[in-house]
Parts: structure tokens; C-alpha cells; sequence
């Protein structure tokens, strides 16, 4: 079979699968890491807070542009000249966010360092798979779900640290000296599998690139922006909003009826890909999502530093590095993969609870441990078994096509997470704090009791009767916000949960075809 005469052994797999693993891990720490370091860019670059968050988006945009176009782009160029390419146009474009001068600049680089990093994680889970021999492919998939799950956690710690030691450009000037080596690296040892012929220019399906682009481009910048724009009451969210929806709608159809597509859309007829998509966007919901609220958390409420709360989701990562061999020898055994995806439900609805019990404004560091202990263990149990089971019942190339679907929707079920988050708290926190203020008769002799010891505490440091008054009740209202956020993340965590257990049921009632499933062809 073609795909077996790229296995390699020995040190030749082992330089490979670093290569191709720090490329997944300088992509994916790179979509989280900038987060800590906004407030510096802002200073430094005399940006308001709305367009310093154009780095983060524009970033999102490039990569979910690009995934759905790896798998075309692989068999165009072969696939080593574009994961090659791919690494340089990712670590050039470091340099130069590094070196960037105003807001705009720094955005447009952003957005093409996007382009280079989205093909670096399609890619290096197929270079990685095909690398390893059938009955090790497991252990593949365990490598590569390691960057996967482990990048998001680290890209915080790494922030905090780099902008609290050195300053913001940083973040972008560690990526060179990597992306040099792992470009040298590419050259020389990876292969290229044998592709078909290229297309030539006037048969590729540039009309299906140009609506991909703009369908999923305006879908990525409303999630990204409609909380801080307030949804479609802008104009430009509404209309990127209708931009989506007549783009999406005419690239299926092109899609359907073009002799070279650029994304197989039949390939989604299969059942089990369809709940392995669905999964894949869940999966994505909950990881993304569970890594921006707890910092956001740690920070906001309970005063941590970047750097502390980055170091509180070590152990969970740690965890599920430890979880993730153990998932592929299962697999390999032939462990149903939906029992294992339903039981990793269940223990991320455990730490959704878990999280919804122990919350208050000052909860301890220690209360957070063994519940992202749970958060590790639960992820572990879901990335590869939901990778197998979508692929599980594909034949050849639509390996390869199926997977790129798979990778797109967890990235924008990170995005659709973090917006969907990012606004119902927003609009919970209305809620409670109205809630709560209803509760505050000031007539109550409770409340009296409150101001009046605020206000004597005030005075005996020195300020005036009706000064002391006004800052107690200042005081009074701070302590209502910070309850008010507290049962908001509350929700958040409670209703995250809840997502996770409504789909145990589905995810049992799954078909798993018992066939031997070949990977080496997922995500070309």
C-alpha cells in the first residue's frame, strides 16, 4: 500500500514527530498566548481595547480560512514544500508582529501568520500518523492530541511569564528560533506521499475559495466581535451576519456541483462523520471555553496574576498527557470508542459541577486542583476516540477530507464558545445584579447596619462624615457587582456541564463499525 512506504523507524520517526509536534504547539500556544499581553500592546501601541482585540480575531480568521483548504493545498504543492512553506510564512510573520509599529499592521500580520499556522496543525497530525506503522496508530493520534489539548493551557503561563520578564514583542520572537529549526528539519527528513496530478490553473475552484474565505472570514469576525459591538444592533454585524449565510449557501452549492471542489462536501453522507463533526464542535466548545473562563476568573475576580492562573491549569494538562497513550492502547484493543467518549462527558460534566459548587469571591487555589484534575482526565477520554469514531467508517481519500472537518469544527467550536460565553455572562450579570439589588432594601436594618460600620471603618482612617458615607456605599455596590459576577460564572459552569451530559445518550446510541480503521490518510 502507497501510505506504508512513509513509515519511518527508529530516529528518523523520533526527529519527525518532534517536528511536527512542536509546529501543532506553536500554533495552538500562539491562538492563546497573546490574551495576557493585550493590556501591554494597548499601552505600547496607543490602541483602544476594541481594536488591540483585532489581534486575537484576526489570528481566529486566518486559521479557520485556511483548514478546510490544507488537505487541497497538500496535494497542489506536495506535502512537504507547503508544511515547509507553511513554517516559514508562520515564523516570518512572528518576526514582524514582533517589529510591528501601530495597531493595523500588527492586525495584518496577525491575520497571515493565521494562514501559515492553520496548516501547521492539519498537517502535522497526518505526518505524524503516517509516520508510525497501522498497529501503532494509536500512540500517533495520542502524540499529536497531546499539542492539541496541552497548547491552550500552556499559551497563558507563557504570556504572563515572557510579558512580565521581557516585554509583548517576545511572545512573537520565540517562535523563531523554532520555526528555523523545524523548517530545516521539514526539508530534510519529511516525505511526501504520492498525490495524483496537480490541477492546473484554469481547473482549480477559485469561485469555492473566494466563498469559503468569505462565508467563514464574516462567521469568525461576528463570533469573535458581536459581545463588544452588541450583536446586530451594528450594522457590520449584521451585515457580515446575512454575508455568512448567502456565502455558506453558495458554496455548498458550488461545492455540489463543481467537477473539482475545493472542500468534498459528499463526504459528509456518512453518518458516523456527521455525529463525529457535531462531537468535534462540542469538544472544542468545552475546551476553548473552559480555558478562557477560568483564567478570566482568577484575574478579574480573585486578583491572581497572569502567570498564577496560567500555572493553576498545569496539572489538568499534565493529566491528560498522562490519559492520552492510555486512550490508544484502549482503542487499539478495541475499546468501544462511544463508551469512552460518553464517559468522558460524564467527567467533564463532574468538573462543570464541580466548578458550580466551589466558586465564591475568594475561593483558595487549592479548591481548584482536583477539579481540573477531572477536566484533564474527561478531556483525555474525548479528544482521539472522537477523532477515531468520526473517521471510523471512511474508506481512502475521504479519510483525509473527513478529518479536515473534524479539525475546523473544534476550532470554531472554541470560538462559538467563547462568544456564546462571553455574552451570557454578560447578560447574566445584568440579571443578577438586578436580582440582587431588589434584595437591598435600604430601609433594612441589615443594610444600615453594613454601610454604617463601612462608614465609621472609613472615618477612623481619616475621611470626613459624608465623604466615609459615600465610599461605603461605593464599597456596598462593589460587593453587589462581584456577587452578581460570581453567579454568573456559576451559570456558566452549571450549563457548560449540562451541554456535556445531553449528548451521553446520542453519543451511545452510535454505530461503531468494528472495521480496522486506517488513519495515515486523515487531514492531508
Amino acid at each position: 500500500m502507497q501510505q506504508d512506504s512513509l513509515v519511518e523507524y527508529g530516529s528518523r520517526r523520533v526527529i519527525i514527530t518532534i517536528t511536527a509536534i512542536f509546529c501543532a504547539l506553536l500554533e495552538i500556544v500562539d491562538t492563546t498566548i497573546v490574551n495576557v499581553a493585550l493590556n501591554d500592546m494597548k499601552g505600547n501601541l496607543g490602541a483602544t481595547l476594541n481594536e488591540v482585540g483585532w489581534v486575537i480575531t484576526a489570528y481566529a480568521i486566518g486559521n479557520v480560512i485556511i483548514v478546510p483548504m490544507t488537505s487541497w493545498l497538500s496535494q497542489q504543492f506536495g506535502r512537504r514544500n507547503y508544511f515547509a512553506a507553511s513554517i516559514v510564512i508562520f515564523t516570518l510573520f512572528s518576526f514582524l508582529c514582533g517589529n510591528a509599529h501601530d495597531i493595523w499592521t500588527l492586525v495584518f500580520f496577525r491575520f497571515v501568520q493565521g494562514l501559515g499556522g492553520g496548516a501547521l496543525l492539519v498537517t502535522s497530525q497526518t505526518i505524524i500518523t503516517e509516520s508510525y506503522p497501522p498497529e501503532k496508530r494509536g500512540t500517533a493520534q495520542a502524540i499529536y492530541g497531546l499539542g492539541v489539548i496541552i497548547g491552550p493551557t500552556l499559551g497563558p503561563p507563557l504570556g504572563g511569564y515572557i510579558v512580565e520578564n521581557f516585554s509583548w514583542p517576545y511572545i512573537f520572537y520565540i517562535n523563531i528560533p523554532i520555526g528555523i529549526i523545524a523548517t530545516i528539519l521539514t526539508i530534510l527528513y519529511v516525505r511526501s506521499p504520492k498525490y495524483g496530478e496537480k490541477k492546473a490553473a484554469k481547473d482549480i475552484d477559485w469561485l469555492g475559495i473566494a466563498l469559503l474565505a468569505t462565508s467563514v472570514g464574516s462567521l469568525q469576525y461576528v463570533l469573535e466581535r458581536g459581545q463588544e459591538d452588541d450583536w446586530f444592533a451594528s450594522p457590520l454585524i449584521t451585515t457580515l451576519g446575512v454575508t455568512f449565510i448567502f456565502g455558506l449557501f453558495f458554496f455548498i452549492w458550488r461545492e455540489l456541483t463543481t467537477k473539482n471542489p475545493i472542500v468534498e462536501l459528499r463526504v459528509l453522507k456518512n453518518g458516523n462523520l456527521r455525529i463525529g463533526t457535531i462531537l468535534s464542535f462540542i469538544m472544542g466548545f468545552g475546551l476553548y471555553g473552559s480555558t478562557f473562563i477560568i483564567p478570566l476568573y482568577t484575574q478579574s475576580t480573585l486578583g491572581w496574576t497572569a502567570q498564577q492562573s496560567g500555572a493553576l491549569m498545569i496539572p489538568a494538562a499534565l493529566t491528560t498527557a498522562f490519559m492520552m497513550p492510555i486512550i490508544g492502547q484502549l482503542l487499539q484493543k478495541g475499546a468501544p470508542k462511544q463508551i469512552l467518549v460518553a464517559i468522558g462527558m460524564v467527567l467533564f460534566f463532574g468538573y462543570s459541577f464541580w466548578g458550580y459548587k466551589i466558586l465564591t469571591p475568594d475561593t483558595g487555589k487549592d479548591a481548584f486542583f482536583w477539579m481540573l484534575i477531572l477536566r484533564g482526565l474527561g478531556m483525555g477520554m474525548l479528544f482521539i476516540p472522537i477523532t477515531t469514531l468520526a473517521l471510523s467508517s471512511l474508506k481512502g481519500q475521504q479519510i483525509g477530507q473527513g478529518a479536515a472537518f473534524t479539525g475546523m469544527m473544534r476550532q470554531l467550536g472554541g470560538s462559538f464558545g467563547i462568544a456564546l460565553i462571553t455574552t451570557f455572562m454578560a447578560r447574566q450579570n445584568m440579571v443578577h445584579r438586578n436580582d440582587l439589588v431588589t434584595r437591598l432594601d435600604a430601609n433594612s436594618a441589615l443594610v444600615q447596619q453594613r454601610v454604617a460600620g463601612s462608614q465609621h471603618n472609613f472615618m477612623a482612617h481619616g475621611l470626613p462624615p459624608d465623604q466615609a458615607l459615600k465610599t461605603a456605599y461605593t464599597t456596598l455596590d462593589f460587593a453587589v457587582n462581584k456577587q452578581a459576577q460570581i453567579l454568573s460564572y456559576m451559570d456558566v459552569f452549571l450549563y457548560l456541564g449540562l451541554m456535556f451530559l445531553v449528548c451521553v445518550p446520542f453519543v451511545l446510541m452510535v454505530k461503531d463499525k468494528k472495521q480496522k480503521i486506517d488513519l495515515s490518510e486523515a487531514m492531508h
